[in-house]
Order: structure tokens, then C-alpha cells, then sequence
């Protein structure tokens, strides 16, 4: 179930498509700024990127070198990248192609880490010795092509179809703009096994598509996130060889970020904010905005939280398969998530407890949601109530706070045909 299909939905629902408020026409979109009262990213100084960029700030890119050079010209002065076509991650300085094989340090191999690091015969102990450290050296390798650092006072905007293809931008400046990208397949190629993560171990890869690693005032606007069909991994130690993390993490003390308008889909670790229980970065940040995103084939993280004040409103999400899904919204240690007028399209017989999901948090504010369940008429669900119902402990519903910066707060019932028309580039 796909595209077609969930536009298909809107007909079942009995909701007319209507166009959701588009970016303004005839404006140069490397100026374009945050509104006055969108979100948290609007508080305190606002948000503008690189908007003030002088003419030789301004940048059009087309391959990664390009990208590389925008990105760290004039370090802290406003600046604009204009991304067209697609950018290849996984290229040498001179963009030629590299494989995995060509990030690979000489001494590992990955038949080699498997048969020496099976759990028959290692145990449940994390590998250790000259292999693991080859691993660890190939992915140095990999991540010097893959991950860019975006700075501060920076807007990169697509023109056209624009896609960002096996990198990761990783936002560390403060005042950043991001918008009509196509964020795709932020592959590891060096996946680490761990036998300590749940009881049956996992492989743990190192990219997203995006990270907000410490950023401030950020502004994620109608891009769209996925894996790039890149989703058919084989499965070694009886868990699957995990390539991808997640699409979007907002991580050690980001602060002030609105995320809107955009599509997350068919991914399985999609949005966590806030990486550790430890209060090491995050007490008083992590303030996040989320409206009008599609959140679409998604297995978790819709998202998690941890400490932050998040405030989530106006969202789809569609779940085409229970088989894939485990839950949407992760209540982590002190998060605050403040949740109103979702939209959920679930199949017949997944529980409505599942939607939520227990991370060591206390409190859930989850207001005015509706969900079509299988072929029925959306109805009104308290999302509080039935996570409650089929869990222990109970969460309460007091989160501490009332949402500030909320340009437009519409109903539910509005959301699939405002967010199918109107999220995503291009749109």
C-alpha cells in the first residue's frame, strides 16, 4: 500500500482535497524566513538562515564537492546553497563513485567480523579486538564522504527536484533553514553488532538523513525523508543487517526547532529527540515543533522523546501493515509531549494502545485525535485513555505547559487532505 492507495483513503474518509497553504510565489526561496508564531523554532530571535546572504554567499550546487566547498566558505556569515539534481554521498573528493568495498579498511571483511563475532561462539559480550577495530576504521572512512556539517545562518533549499542522496547533513550552527529536499538513503555500509541491545542483540548502523546535532533555531520545511527503496538487507545472527538509523534526530541539546509540512516514510527508526536518559545535554531544550508532517509506512519513533517539550499537532499518520509497525508516539524520560488534532489511519485489529508507547516517561497530553480504523468512519479516540487501558503504569495527562507559537491549529478531520496536498517538496 502506497501513494495512490493512501490518496485513495481520502475518498473512504469522505474528505474533499483541498491545497494547504503554499509557499508564497514569486519570492526567492533562499529569503524566505519562519513566520512570526510557527512554532518553537519562532521563539526568541526567530529563525532566517541565511536570508541576509550577500550575493557572494549565495551558492548552486550539483555534486557533493560543491556542497562541501558552500558549506564551509565563510563560516558563521549568512549563506544560501541552492541544491539541483541529485548529490551522490558516497564519492570520492573528485566525485567518482565509491563502493563499500572502496571505504573498506585492508584488514576487515564482512564474512570475516561474522564468523568471528557469532554468538555461538563469541557469547554476549560486545566485539572487541583487531576486527571490530577495522570496522570501526572503514566506517571512519565512509563517514568522512557522507556526513557535512551545516553551520550557522545557513539556508540550503532544493530547486526543482533536489535530492540528497546517501549523506547526512548534520546541523550544528544555529539560525538554519532547510527546505524542498529529498532526504534519501543514509546508508551505513559498516553496521555494528551489538548482543546487548534487546534479548536477542541488534546491528546498529551510524547515519541519519538528517541530525541536529546541538543546533538552535532550525526550520525542516516541506522535504521528504525515506530510505530510497534501499530496504532489502539479509538477516545474520537471526536479526536483520540494519543499514539505516533514523530519518530525522534531534539530539545532544538541540533547542527551538519547528519541523513541518514534511513526508517520513517507509522507514523503521524514523524521529527520536533526545539520544540519552542522562540529563547531560538536554534539561530546558530540546523544544521541538511538529505539524502538517506525513508519517507514512513508519515502523516507530513518530516520535520518541526524551525531556523535551514537544509539541505535536496536525500530523498523519498511515499504517499500511501491523506487521511493521511498533508504535507512533514514544513517552521518554521527563519528555512533554503535548499532542492535538492527529489524524491516525490504522488497520482493523491493531489496538489503540499500541499508538503509544512507554519509554520511563510519566505524562502524555493527547487531545482532539482521530482514527479510521480499517474501513470505519474516523472517529474520536483518547489516546490517553486506551494506552491506560492496556498498560501499567499509567501515564497521567498533566505535561506542565501550553504550547506557545501556534500559527494555525486546524481540525482533524482536516488533516489527510491538508497534509496529502501540501507536504513534501515541491508543494
Amino acid at each position: 500500500m502506497r501513494w495512490k492507495a493512501f490518496a485513495g483513503c481520502l475518498t473512504l474518509l469522505g474528505l474533499t482535497l483541498t491545497a494547504a497553504p503554499a509557499q508564497a510565489h514569486g519570492r526567492d526561496p533562499g529569503r524566505v524566513v519562519l513566520g512570526a508564531h510557527d512554532g518553537w523554532a519562532a521563539a526568541t530571535t526567530g529563525t532566517t538562515g541565511g536570508a541576509a546572504a550577500a550575493p557572494g554567499d549565495v551558492h548552486t550546487v550539483t555534486k557533493r564537492s560543491e556542497l562541501a566547498a558552500a558549506l564551509a566558505a565563510h563560516p558563521g556569515a549568512p549563506k544560501i546553497i541552492y541544491v539541483r539534481g541529485t548529490i551522490e554521498g558516497n564519492v570520492d573528493d573528485q566525485d567518482r563513485p565509491v563502493s563499500c568495498e572502496g571505504f573498506a579498511d585492508p584488514a576487515y571483511s564482512l564474512p570475516a567480523y561474522l564468523a568471528a563475532y557469532d554468538p555461538a561462539t563469541w557469547g554476549k559480550v560486545p566485539p572487541s579486538g583487531p576486527l571490530e577495530e577495522a570496522r570501526a576504521r572503514s566506517q571512519a572512512n565512509q563517514a568522512k564522504q557522507v556526513v557535512l556539517d551545516v553551520g550557522a545562518n545557513t539556508t540550503i533549499v532544493g530547486l526543482g527536484p533536489a535530492t540528497l542522496h546517501g549523506l547526512t547533513l548534520r546541523v550544528i550552527g544555529d539560525n538554519v533553514i532547510l527546505e524542498n529536499l529529498h532526504f534519501s538513503d543514509a546508508h551505513d555500509c559498516f553496521p555494528q553488532w551489538d548482543p546487548l541491545d534487546t534479548a536477542d542483540g541488534n546491528w546498529n548502523s551510524e547515519y541519519d538523513n538528517l541530525d541536529l546535532v546541538g543546533a538552535t533555531h532550525v526550520w525542516v520545511d516541506h522535504n521528504e525523508f525515506s530510505d530510497g527503496g534501499n530496504v532489502q538487507q539479509p538477516s545474520y545472527y537471526g536479526r536483520k543487517y540494519e543499514v539505516h538509523d533514523g530519518l530525522l534526530d534531534i539530539v545532544n541539546g538541540s533547542d527551538l526547532v519547528t519541523v513541518s509540512y514534511n513526508r517520513l516514510r517507509e522507514h523503521d527508526k524514523t524521529m527520536l529527540i533526545g539520544n540519552t536518559d542522562k540529563p547531560t545535554y538536554d534539561v530546558g531544550k530540546l523544544r521541538v515543533t511538529l505539524h502538517h508532517n506525513l508519517f507514512s509506512d513508519i515502523g516507530q519513533r513518530a516520535p520518541r522523546v526524551r525531556y523535551g517539550q514537544v509539541h505535536v499537532y496536525d500530523n498523519l499518520y498511515l499504517v499500511p501493515d501491523p506487521a511493521d509497525y511498533t508504535y507512533s508516539l514514544g513517552v521518554g524520560v521527563q519528555s512533554k509531549i503535548y499532542a492535538e488534532n492527529n489524524f491516525f489511519r490504522i488497520p482493523a485489529g491493531l489496538p489503540l494502545g499500541q499508538l503509544v508507547h512507554y519509554w520511563k516517561g510519566t505524562a502524555l497530553h493527547a487531545t482532539g485525535t482521530l482514527v479510521a480504523q480499517g474501513n470505519q468512519w474516523p472517529r474520536p479516540v483518547d489516546l490517553l485513555a486506551e494506552y491506560n487501558a492496556a498498560n501499567d503504569p499509567d501515564l497521567g495527562s498533566d505535561v506542565g505547559w501550553t504550547p506557545p507559537f501556534v500559527e494555525r491549529l486546524d481540525p482533524a478531520w482536516a488533516v489527510p487532505a491538508l497534509v496529502l496536498t501540501g507536504a513534501g517538496p515541491g508543494r
